[in-house]
């Protein structure tokens, strides 16, 4: 059959119409200096005008009865991502129950233009629930590669188990994607997990591996524009670990600050120069545009990332959007964190997740959530010494929060959260957490001051970086000499913290079940080498009911 289906185009941009054929020698001349270092994001090829498929394909958001299907074409050499140029091409697309695509159950076409990067996507329907389909996109006579994708359980299913990777920050500067190779060689994934930092912003050189450029970004500028944003997409999506992910599994993803700025927030970024660098506002509608146009993600409410995905009676995944909304980040020295008209949700996304947790009737509420909830701090006193010091000083009243950029900085959104949990009697609400390039494994205290005399509300597991410099490549020390001196001083002072690893790269794989909630936490031997080895660190689950962490010493 035929499914029904909807094409997602992006906004165009009013100053990339597809030009002449005559007139695109003249603009490729005009343009040398920009092509050159958009010509980086592409892969050898051809000079040919025979279409190709050369930024792979992948799906994403799987829904029982269907799911979202990506790719890119390139239609001629002059096509390069972000420039703008290339004919309006023809891409067919066809979804079929086997890997040769022999029983094929869905087809369709849709048209790439330059106006969204000549990426295209098709929302798939009318799929079978918990299925295995194939799929393959073509274009004047070329196909792309088949790739696996997988549709959600029905919402009322009886499901025995799910299996997702859990991947965060991938600094492609910093290293190379083995974990995308590891992962996608198990198999066995449901689906994926990006929790933020897919791409990052940085001039080439600016944020590396130990200031060492492994591979160097395109742009070599900091990115600004929407064609800097989609050349750096595109660049990322030519790495071949990156590809067989995408190729054997669909990806639910969320954005964190990077995908536009470091520290990014609602009106601004500590990595952004209002005035020299445009306005804020131009500078996020050009990220979001690329965002949408390159990965396979639904554009959800008021066109941000936040939305929820059901997985059956087994578990809702509730994705949050902690950059479109937030204030401004809140200083260390002062205890504006706890000022109530701070917010890192927004109203209408905090109402919507905590009507979301309410309302739910499956056995797990996962929540993706990009910056850590648990509390950080240092210098903890005992509550009945903290609170009224605090107070007195104008202090944080949960302790010197490291990092303000976190729910550290934002205590009264979290307070709120966890209040509601508590008061409603909510159980196995589990967040997954990136950004911070580190491994952790976490209960989510109510009051940090008095745990664990004071309940947990719900726990939180935390995935190191793919790539991106932790706690040992900034202080230029041996791998795990760092974390053995400085978990002992965190945990110390953070008594919910069950876990943490502040030096090693990877990513994490969670496994659910009606029983209990499990993350296998995997390291990287070494993220400079394109042939990393990938090894079992530690797992840690939470039982079902007991909001709680506890370790356990085999990965499932």
């Amino acid at each position: 059959m035929t499914s029904r289906y909807r094409s997602i185009a992006s906004s165009s941009d009013t100053g990339s119409l597809p030009p002449r054929r005559r007139t695109v020698v003249k603009a490729a001349a005009a343009t040398a200096v920009l092509t050159g270092s958009l010509t980086a994001a592409l892969p050898a090829r051809a000079a040919t005008d025979a279409p190709a498929f050369l930024h792979g394909v992948a799906s994403g958001d799987p829904l029982p009865d269907g799911v979202l299907l990506w790719t890119r074409v390139t239609p001629a050499p002059e096509a390069i991502p972000g420039s703008g140029l290339g004919p309006d091409t023809e891409v067919s697309w066809v979804v079929a129950r086997d890997k040769a695509l022999t029983n094929i159950v869905a087809k369709g076409s849709l048209t790439a233009t330059a106006a969204s990067d000549h990426t295209v996507k098709a929302d798939i329907r009318g799929l079978e629930p918990a299925t295995d389909y194939w799929f393959r996109f073509s274009a004047g006579g070329t196909d792309s590669p088949v790739a696996r994708t997988r549709t959600a359980p029905a919402a009322n299913a009886n499901v025995p188990g799910l299996r997702f990777g859990v991947v965060s920050c991938a600094n492609w500067e910093a290293g190379y994607f083995s974990a995308y190779r590891h992962l996608a060689a198990r198999g066995d994934l449901d689906a994926w997990l990006h929790l933020g930092d897919y791409v990052y912003e940085y001039k080439s050189g600016e944020y590396a591996a130990r200031g060492t450029v492994v591979r160097p970004h395109a742009p070599a500028n900091e990115i600004i524009t929407l064609a800097d944003y989609r050349t750096r997409h595109a660049e990322y999506k030519t790495d071949p670990d990156l590809q067989a992910l995408h190729h054997r599994a669909p990806v639910i993803a969320i954005w964190d600050d990077h995908e536009f700025a470091d520290n990014a927030w609602s009106g601004g970024a500590v990595n952004h120069t209002e005035g020299a660098e445009g306005t804020w506002s131009a500078r996020t509608a050009a990220a979001k545009q690329a965002y949408f146009e390159w990965m396979p993600v639904r554009p959800a409410i008021a066109g941000t990332t936040y939305r929820r995905l059901r997985f059956g009676k087994l578990a809702d995944l509730s994705l949050l959007d902690l950059r479109s909304f937030r204030s401004q980040q809140a200083s260390t020295a002062d205890g504006s964190v706890d000022d109530p008209d701070r917010t890192i949700t927004g109203r209408a996304q905090l109402d919507w997740l905590k009507a979301g947790l309410k309302t739910s009737d499956t056995t797990w509420r996962l929540v993706g959530n990009s910056v850590m909830i648990s509390p950080f701090v240092v210098g903890s006193l005992s509550a009945d010494l903290l609170k009224p010091l605090a107070k007195l000083l104008g202090l944080p009243q949960e302790g010197l929060a490291v990092n303000t950029d976190q729910w550290d900085g934002y205590t009264d959104d979290r307070r709120e959260l966890l209040a509601h949990l508590r008061s409603n009697g909510i159980r196995n609400t589990v967040f997954l957490t990136g950004d911070i390039h580190m491994a952790w494994a976490n209960d989510v205290p109510v009051d940090a001051g008095t745990y664990p005399l004071s309940p947990s509300a719900a726990t939180e597991f935390v995935v190191t970086s793919l790539t991106s410099d932790n706690l040992d490549d900034i202080v230029k020390a041996p791998e795990g000499t760092v974390s053995a001196v400085a978990a002992p001083v965190i945990r110390a002072a953070n008594r919910h913290v069950h876990w943490v690893d502040t030096d090693r790269h990877g990513y994490g794989v969670l496994d659910i079940t009606a029983e209990r909630a499990q993350m296998d936490y995997y390291v990287l031997s070494d993220r400079t080498s394109p042939d990393a080895a990938s090894a079992w660190a530690r797992s840690y689950r939470t039982r079902s009911g007991t909001q709680k962490v506890e370790r356990t010493y085999d990965p499932v």
